[in-house]
């Protein structure tokens, strides 16, 4: 968030300028602060609200690896499956 607002207060005198070059200056601080605006509200608006749609966590607590395995989360030995005549880790 710090560096979207530095980065787009930096360009403000470039953006308001009336000096020689400004025809060119402020088209480019306009696009730039534009951009840094839009990234950080995407950033910090958008994207949590996507995840939560698409699901998020999906109230699991376990990583996936760690669920595909049949891994324990507490620190213990993962536990044996029986798949007939032979176990496995």
């Amino acid at each position: 968030l710090m560096t979207g607002l530095v980065a787009g207060l930096g360009f403000v005198p470039m953006a308001v300028s009336t000096g020689v070059g400004a025809e060119v200056q402020r088209p480019l601080a306009t696009v730039v602060i534009g951009s840094v605006v839009t990234s950080t509200m995407l950033t910090l608006l958008v994207l949590p609200v996507f995840y939560s749609l698409t699901g998020g966590r999906r109230g699991s607590s376990r990583p996936p690896a760690a669920a595909e395995a049949g891994a324990s989360t507490t620190g213990c030995a993962p536990q044996r499956r029986d798949l007939g005549s032979r176990t496995i880790a």
